[in-house]
């Protein structure tokens, strides 16, 4: 069995990967934000984000946290909007 400190270790390096990720994703995000803008389209796309939902619970493994999955999404694409919108706010007073 293994250790609380050998568990921990294994948090914290998941933790790290997960955190160098969601950095890469809110890039990206911004990156389709200004995308948006130029086609003059809105930062909501509740058909796309459903979408995005169903497919993340769809590529578990383990279907016990599909529910923890989609709050997971949820608040993921939350935070991109969040972020959409105030890097639209700033384009739009720096312009």
């Amino acid at each position: 069995m293994k250790t609380q400190s050998d568990i921990r270790k294994e948090l914290d390096a998941v933790d790290e990967e997960i955190v160098r990720l969601f950095e890469k994703r809110m890039n990206l995000s911004m990156q389709m934000a200004a995308w948006k803008k130029a086609q003059g389209l809105p930062v909501l796309d509740k058909q796309r984000e459903q979408q995005v939902i169903v497919s993340r619970r769809e590529m578990l493994t383990d279907s016990r946290y599909a529910p923890c999955v989609e709050t997971l999404y949820k608040t993921i694409l939350s935070l991109s909007r969040e972020e959409q919108n105030r890097w639209l706010q700033e384009e739009e007073h720096h312009a």
